[in-house]
């Protein structure tokens, strides 16, 4: 606020000069009298004030230090970044969704940039008989056997809420996936109006809060979601127990933030901060979640329902797996969002310390499933700072059957990564609330940025899979993965990383740590470990 002041004083000063010295001088003396005194003035407030201790040893000049750091993050980007440079994406892979989205040439000449002799390089192995596929519509049932099974694209949109976005962004993000024919994550916030507009598949995300099916008291309402839930647009149900951006960490929306269309979105009276528990109320242990998750495919008429989460504790996740050879209840998929995923504002320590990224919680969750015989039972999806095909290739080859993208579609509705989501000052219209930003933000224009940008990586990623030599993306594996370990060796995926085979934690063939330690103390009755 005060870098604003700042810059605010030294633009309206300099207007005065100017605008004195264009005025042929009829002004002149009045701007030599004005300045200096305002100058003074500053200068003296600087001195006596008690908040900033450069400005007390350093009046007026002082003021260069907070005006420097305010367009800082201007300057870095615009002036100084390389294209590799960029946090938390680079300027390459921001570009390539830019040039995609707009429909640009997306080719790079001269040869890669990239340091291939860079321990951790990867890259996907190519075959010598490449093959021909007819379609880049590359997909995935979820829920076969279910009364309304549901055929998904393998890059979809991954959860933002409205509230957290834009009407606009809702509307474009929507509009893009009924044009594309892909999937579009509500995010907690629930169905709006927005969601609506333009029909474009759902997945409604029902996380701690029930917004859209919930009581007075927040608890969750069978009725009114069975109502909402049998709407034909909503395909999928999804139960939010953590996100990748804050694991474990509720949240709180104030009541000054929020409007008269968000509380009817989600069902939350007007003039009270709208609470997110950091735990559901409708299930306490694996168990009861399982239990609620069969009563939410009843309700919704035979729908896929399924989890979201950010992997914590090992034994947590095991706890749910004994719960499902338990229950014989399960889930018809879980996406599994990694700790690097970030929409979300949230704490410093939980952005960088709290949760387990995407390759590791992908891993523990594939194999978990593998090793207890369910895994051709339950579809992984999988979200966190996918952007470019090989990102797409890497993490199916890993054990993913689809991937969500939340950044990667922003970028394509213009957001340029100026990290103010949290401010509601949003420079593109992307993540406000404010109607004069949000205007910025056409709705057709970028509704067809959003296709373009899905359907050419789409296109990338069946160019990777046909040089690879595989019929579908189902086929790629983690051998078809190759990394560098160190200046005189690569490895491929399969040998890097750590693979149970079907049915060995019943058999108990533990085989790696983290199975034989924490596999035996899970419970399905608790989320506590029997220690």
């Amino acid at each position: 606020m005060w870098a604003n002041r700042y810059l605010a004083f030294w633009l309206v000063t300099l207007l005065t000069v100017t605008l004195a010295l264009l005025a042929g001088g009829q002004f002149i003396s009045w701007g030599w009298v004005l300045v200096p005194l305002a100058l003074c003035a500053l200068g003296v407030r600087d001195v006596v004030q008690r908040r900033h201790a450069v400005l007390r040893n350093y009046p007026l000049i002082g003021h260069f230090r907070f005006l420097f750091e305010s367009v800082r993050p201007e300057l870095r980007q615009y002036f100084f970044e390389g294209e590799m440079d960029g946090t938390p994406f680079s300027r390459k892979k921001r570009s390539i969704v830019y040039q995609r989205a707009k429909g640009e040439v997306d080719s790079r000449p001269f040869g890669t940039e990239l340091d291939v002799q860079q321990h951790g390089h990867e890259w996907i192995g190519h075959s010598l008989s490449p093959t021909r596929i007819a379609s880049h519509d590359f997909r995935v049932t979820v829920g076969a056997g279910r009364a309304q099974p549901y055929s998904m694209s393998v890059f979809n949109v991954s959860a933002m809420s409205f509230g957290s976005l834009s009407a606009n962004a809702i509307r474009a993000l929507n509009h893009g996936a009924k044009k594309g024919n892909f999937a579009h994550d509500t995010g907690e916030g629930s169905v709006s109006a927005y969601h609506r507009e333009f029909d474009g598949d759902l997945v409604w995300q029902i996380a701690s809060g029930y917004f859209g099916c919930r009581h007075a008291d927040g608890s969750f309402d069978d009725d009114k979601f069975s109502l909402q839930a049998q709407a034909p647009q909503i395909k999928m149900i999804e139960v939010k127990l953590s996100q990748g951006a804050k694991p474990g960490h509720g949240g709180v929306l104030p009541a000054a933030k929020i409007t008269p269309e968000i509380a009817a979105t989600r069902g939350i009276p007007m003039g009270v901060d709208c609470i997110s528990p950091a735990v559901h109320s409708s299930f306490s242990t694996p168990v009861g979640l399982l239990e609620f998750i069969e009563k939410l495919r009843l309700l919704s008429g035979g729908k896929p329902v399924g989890i979201k989460l950010c992997v914590g504790h090992p034994w947590e996740f095991f706890g749910i797996a004994k719960a499902m050879l338990k229950t014989g209840i399960v889930p018809d998929f879980i996406t599994v969002d990694g700790a690097e995923g970030g929409t979300g504002a949230a704490p410093l320590e939980f952005v960088d310390h709290v949760g387990m990224p995407l390759q590791e919680g992908l891993l523990m969750v594939h194999n978990t499933l593998v090793g207890i015989g369910l895994r051709d039972q339950v579809k992984i999806g999988a979200s966190g700072k996918i952007i470019t095909a090989f990102d797409l290739a890497r993490t199916l080859a890993l054990g993913a059957d689809w991937c969500n993208s939340a950044r990667g579609f922003m970028f394509a509705l213009g957001c340029i990564q100026s990290q103010s989501c949290h401010t509601d000052r949003c420079p593109t219209g992307v993540a406000t609330q404010n109607q004069s930003r949000a205007r910025a933000l056409v709705v057709p224009d970028k509704a067809e940025r959003v296709y373009r940008f899905h359907q050419s990586t789409l296109h990338a990623l069946q160019e990777l899979v046909q040089a690879a030599g595989l019929p579908h993306t189902s086929a790629l594996r983690p051998h078809h993965i190759v990394r560098r370990i160190n200046d005189n060796e690569i490895q491929l995926m399969s040998t890097v990383l750590k693979y149970l085979q079907p049915n060995d934690l019943l058999d108990g063939n533990y085989r790696y740590q983290v199975y034989e330690q924490f596999w035996p103390i899970a419970r399905a009755e608790s989320f506590h470990p029997s220690f």
